[in-house]
């Protein structure tokens, strides 16, 4: 994977939490903690995108749930 490096300013007690995040799980820089944040907000936006997909109608449903046989026929 190609990586850009990036500057920031962040807060310094951002800082603090991202060391202290980074030593207690291990991680080889703060850029795997700030990945692993972006990794976060990638999953939440996907799952707000599945939930508004989910609250759609769905025309194409009525067609592919009926069998086409008539009511009569059960």
């Amino acid at each position: 994977m190609r990586a850009e490096k990036l500057s920031i300013s962040i807060p310094e007690s951002s800082l603090e939490f991202i060391e202290k995040y980074r030593k207690k799980h291990a991680l080889k820089s703060r850029s795997h903690v700030i990945e692993a944040a972006i990794g976060l907000l990638r999953e939440r936006e996907l799952e707000a995108a599945y939930r508004a997909a989910a609250r759609e109608p769905d025309a194409a449903y009525d067609v592919a749930n009926s069998d086409g046989l008539p009511d009569e026929a059960w």
